[in-house]
């Protein structure tokens, strides 16, 4: 009998998925019906939603400045969740600097950072500088879209 240790050695890793702040806050702060399939992805397992400190940092900062408190936020529920759903995401892939997308919104490069050195299938945004990089990272297996378009390509991770 294989352990289940050696088993998960064994079993296909998940596909990967970097969520942007306002993705997340579209989830965890405004319960928006265009992030369910995302929702389901993450809750369900099928896929690791992958974070760092970075991205960490700029949702507590977004938080702290009382951007979402007229929707009154259950801080406690949405941190429970980010560590319970989240994975940290370490560096496996190698994108060579120059063929690196770059957002003309440098905060918004850590989002393009970690779903590239991480090997996430897909960036989720709303945001126009990320989702204009979309056609850049195509050829590096990145798919930058929003939440409804996720619903039509993950659909098969969402189930």
């Amino acid at each position: 009998m294989m352990s289940t240790q050696l088993a998960s050695r064994h079993a296909p890793a998940l596909p990967k998925l970097v969520l942007d702040t306002n993705a997340v806050l579209d989830w965890l702060v405004f319960d928006n019906p265009s992030c369910q399939a995302v929702t389901t992805a993450i809750v369900s397992g099928r896929v690791s939603w992958i974070v760092n400190d970075a991205v960490r940092d700029e949702l507590a900062h977004v938080l702290g400045r009382g951007v979402v408190d007229r929707w009154t936020p259950d801080l406690s529920r949405l941190w429970q969740m980010w560590e319970r759903h989240s994975m940290p995401g370490e560096p496996t892939v190698s994108t060579p600097p120059l063929r690196r997308p770059r957002c003309t919104d440098t905060d918004d490069q850590k989002f393009v950072d970690l779903a590239l050195d991480t090997g996430a299938q897909w960036l989720i945004t709303r945001d126009r500088a990320l989702l204009k990089l979309a056609r850049r990272a195509h050829p590096l297996n990145l798919a930058i879209v929003t939440p409804e378009r996720f619903n039509s390509a993950g659909r098969s991770v969402a189930r």
